[in-house]
């Protein structure tokens, strides 16, 4: 069989790119669906998007890579799309947008473009070998228990990263790109719990609240959740993506609230209240009561002195905390590192050294932010190449 291009992988990135590759086009999964990462997204009603995209939001060792491809495939192309489908959408917290229905719509609806386009979709195939030669590439996959021999122009790994191997993730695209000289960035869990030892914050279990949490290189506002291996919440995830082993983090808890003036003005209303009582109405009680044991907090809010009250705002400002690791790929949403973007065009993520061979979504160095992000990069750089397949 010959063919123009294959694609591995009908993820978000591989259903989008053969969408715009201008037909005699395979795409091929080892899946018995498509696009199941899209489906189990956003609690089955996938963020496609988020209305802030921009390069800032990415994380790579080139980070003006994404800067082409986000710029001539953006968020509201891709919301465009969703509308002209009759998908409904809403917008949750910063800018983050959602079916109102389903995620199986998106699937359906990538579906229906590769279709429209010429494509074709094989599930259920696997890759058992690659080469390249003068013919161009030629792979034979085993399709439902029959091998098959295909032989294409062009080759898109589009095969994602390592994350959530239960849905069938594995390092294919890592392969194949050593195979053909791409070097890689050491990929690594990313948008992932922090794991902490000795059941630290198991009697925490379950318990949110706003909190800013930081390092070094980047800081986040958003919810933090107690796990009973650690912690969880949108502001863990984000920071885990610039967390780096053995580091130490900074919880700052209640950062939209002046906890030292509310604290000093109840001493002089309420004095004979408790301090973790008065802790209690700006805090989940199950927290005071883990700090109080855990900080000696004691007394009367009568017996502190501003001293006293600033030292602990300090604390419960900046607590230092230092996770003994994440929960591994197991958990993680995303996958960081991957294909050097150095061996990459920025606008045809075309392979420098090989002509012919793609790399695009999350099997590229480049990894967005929790909150859609990552599905913008997955539209933008499968529209690259896609639209450079094409000519």
């Amino acid at each position: 069989m010959r063919i123009k291009t294959l694609i591995l992988g009908a993820g978000a990135a591989g259903m989008m790119c053969a969408a715009h590759a201008g037909g005699d086009c395979l795409v091929v999964d080892h899946a018995k669906a498509p696009g199941e990462k899209i489906r189990i997204s956003g609690g089955g009603r996938c963020n496609f998007t988020n209305i802030y995209a921009a390069p800032e939001n990415y994380i790579s060792q080139n980070p003006h890579f994404c800067k082409s491809a986000l710029a001539r495939y953006t968020q509201w192309d891709f919301i465009e799309l969703v509308s002209r489908h009759g998908i409904q959408w809403h917008e949750k917290t910063l800018g983050q947008l959602f079916c109102d229905d389903s995620a199986k719509q998106i699937v359906a609806m990538l579906v229906q473009e590769l279709r429209h386009a010429g494509a074709d979709l094989w599930l259920q195939t696997s890759v058992t070998e690659v080469r390249h030669g003068a013919d161009g590439f030629t792979l034979r996959l085993e399709r439902e228990g029959k091998p098959v021999t295909v032989t294409a122009q062009n080759l898109v790994l589009a095969t994602g990263g390592k994350s959530i191997p239960k849905m069938g993730a594995t390092g294919l695209a890592y392969e194949i790109a050593q195979q053909f000289g791409l070097p890689l960035i050491a990929p690594r869990p990313g948008l992932v719990p922090f794991t902490f030892g000795e059941d630290r914050f198991k009697p925490l279990a379950g318990v949110a609240l706003p909190a800013r949490l930081s390092n070094a290189r980047a800081s986040f506002d958003e919810a933090l959740l107690f796990t009973h291996r650690g912690l969880s919440g949108p502001s863990v995830l984000q920071l885990s993506s610039y967390w780096q082993d053995g580091e130490e983090i900074r919880a700052h808890l209640l950062p939209d609230l002046d906890l030292f003036t509310a604290l000093r003005d109840q001493r002089q209303q309420s004095g004979r209240k408790a301090l973790t009582n008065e802790l209690a109405r700006h805090l989940p009680a199950r927290l005071v009561d883990y700090l109080a044991a855990d900080w000696q907090i004691t007394g009367r809010l009568a017996d502190q002195s501003d001293a006293a009250l600033q030292a602990l705002c300090e604390r419960l400002h900046n607590w230092s905390l230092k996770p003994s690791g994440t929960e591994g790929y197991r958990t993680a949403e995303v996958t960081l590192g991957g294909i050097d973007t150095d061996a990459l065009s920025s606008r045809t993520l075309a392979a420098k050294s090989t002509p012919g061979l793609y790399a695009i979504g999350e099997a590229v160095d480049v990894t967005g932010w929790l909150g859609g992000y990552n599905f913008q990069w997955a539209w933008a750089s499968g529209h690259a190449a896609g639209t450079a397949i094409r000519g």
